[in-house]
Order: structure tokens, then sequence, then C-alpha cells
């Protein structure tokens, strides 16, 4: 079945997941277009995982309509199958097959006629680098090449959409970078990306983004739309000891979040603390004297400010 290129590849409404009292999903309104790769960030327990377990058809939603590809899942899940793939962060490889062995095993899986799985699989083992490795036991493997092999798998049956929940989590920084360049190649083919991470350099990458929070969709957008609506202010507090500052500033009125960038403190502020004047106020009441200067948000601040936790009266985070 084909998709009308107008149509999304996802499109989720009060989607929904509760394991016993608790809500990891609440409620979820969600629609990605075809040909973006649209990035999934959020803390630990925020529902990433989750959300995209019910989009495969793996996990029985609660509540809520879910179509991906033209197809309602879970009702039409089994026919969805041929036309998507899923990497997880821990790499579903067989340990014991070779490099060679682990894509012809997933192509017989999708029922590949064997001429075309293995014009495939050399195709993919040359495209990532894993030609010389092909006698090699999947299990001998770095972090970096277990990634690549585990992605050739994934794509090895032309999925139009591609789910990768943290993919990139147990691999060195010149390894992710190199798998963005591979997933944006399958992006400008056409193939539609759904990738959760913890990495703010990665959901800079994506087209579009949602910050996940508490299993609710606290944030949506382009990340440069997302930084520039930023509510608030950020600052650069320079000063001969901003661990002191950091320590003065914790817990201020309006101050959402500090972080030590080197010897400088990054400070998020709103409200009568969105003022580089107020907050030099508020640590020369300190004995600390700082240059505070306005700095352009980044998405880091955008995390930290759709995720703020509510604070009790001590200051402490809920």
């Amino acid at each position: 079945m084909s998709v009308p290129d107008d149509r999304p590849a996802i499109r989720a409404r009060g989607l929904t997941r509760r394991f016993g009292a608790l809500t990891a999903v609440d409620r979820l309104d969600l629609e990605v277009r075809r040909g973006e790769v649209y990035g999934f960030l959020g803390p630990n327990g925020s529902g990433k995982s989750t959300t995209i377990r019910m989009l495969c058809g793996l996990l029985l939603p609660s509540a809520g309509d879910i179509e991906v590809l033209g197809r309602r899942i879970p009702q039409q899940a089994e026919a969805l199958k041929r036309s998507v793939g899923y990497m997880t962060q821990k790499f579903a490889l067989y340990d014991d097959l070779s490099v060679g062995e682990n894509p012809l095993f997933v192509a017989s899986v999708h029922d590949l006629p064997r001429a075309a799985a293995h014009a495939r699989v050399e195709t993919l083992l040359a495209r990532y680098w894993l030609t010389d490795l092909r006698r090699q036991l999947a299990g001998t493997l770095s972090g970096g090449q277990k990634q690549r092999l585990a992605l050739a798998a994934a794509v090895l049956h032309e999925p139009a959409l591609l789910f990768l929940d943290e993919p990139t989590s147990a691999v060195d920084p010149q390894s992710r970078r190199e798998f963005w360049d591979s997933l944006f190649e399958l992006a400008d083919a056409g193939t539609t990306l759904l990738v959760s991470t913890h990495y703010m350099d990665e959901a800079e990458r994506c087209h579009r983004l949602a910050i996940l929070d508490r299993g609710r969709l606290v944030a949506d957008g382009s990340p440069r739309a997302l930084m520039d609506g930023l509510p608030g202010q950020t600052f650069l507090v320079e000063c001969a000891a901003p661990r002191a500052a950091q320590q003065a500033l914790a817990g201020a009125p309006g101050v959402l979040a500090t972080a030590q960038i080197g010897a400088s403190l990054r400070v998020l502020a709103q409200g009568s603390a969105a003022d580089a004047a107020a907050l030099r106020h508020a640590l020369a009441a300190s004995g600390i004297g700082a240059r505070v200067e306005p700095t352009p948000p980044n998405l880091e601040d955008v995390f930290v400010a759709a995720t703020q936790r509510p604070r009790h009266a001590d200051g402490a985070a809920a």
C-alpha cells in the first residue's frame, strides 16, 4: 500500500500507555512528516522507548489512535512489518554469527529471495565499511562496528520508516558522527526516521524534535524554532569564583538552572531574574563581582526549561 506524499508517516492522537498505576505515556499527540528526521529527547523514564514500541506495534496502547504509513496500529501491525525497521541501543545481533551471516539471517526472516538478499547484503557491507570484516564474529566487534552492522540489518529490507531507540549510547563520538552521516543518507533517499537520543548535539541535527517529560509532550518543533521561542533569557556569568556564583544563584527566584562551563557560568532565568542587572545584584549580595551578559540560547536551555520540575518551599526539585 503506497502512502500519498502529503500524508504523515506517523500520526498519533491521545496515545496513552499505563503499567498498573504508572502512566508511562500520557495522551501524546504526534505527527511525523514523510522523509524527515524526527527526534525524541527526554530524561530517562520520559516514555520515549514505550512510545516507539507502540508505534511499531510491539506494545498495545492503553488508549489513543495510531496511524503509521497509512495503516492503523495495532490492528494492521502485521501488514506494516515489511515497511518499517527498528534498531535498539543494545544492537540486536547474533554474536555467534559472522558479520556477513547476521544480515543474511535477517533477510531470511523477511523472506527475501536468496539472490536478492546476497546482493543487498554485499551492498550494505560496502556502504557501512564492513566488507573486510565479513568473516569476523559479530560478538568480537567494537561498539562502532556493531552499530554499523545493526543499521545494515535494520535497513536490509529497505523500510520506508526506521525507528532508532538511542542507537548511539554505546559508541564513541567519531562513530556517532559517522552514524549520523549514514542516517542523513537514508533520509535523502526518502526514508523517514524517528530517533530517540540523550545527546543535545544529535537532537540539534534533527529536522524536528519532540521533548518528552513524564510521558507528556512538552515541546515540539525544529531545534531552531524551539531555541528562538525559549521563554526567559540565558546569560553568561564571568567571575573569579564561578562555583561560588553558582551556589549563590541556586534556588534564587526566577533562576531555572545554572551550569559551570569551564571558568564561566551559564544561567537560565525567567521573570524578574531575566535581567543582567538583577543577576549582578544577586551575586553582589553574596560578595561576588561578576560580568553578566546575555548569550544566545542552546538546545540544552530549551530542554531544561521544558522539563523543569516544580520546587518545594525549601528549593528542592519535586
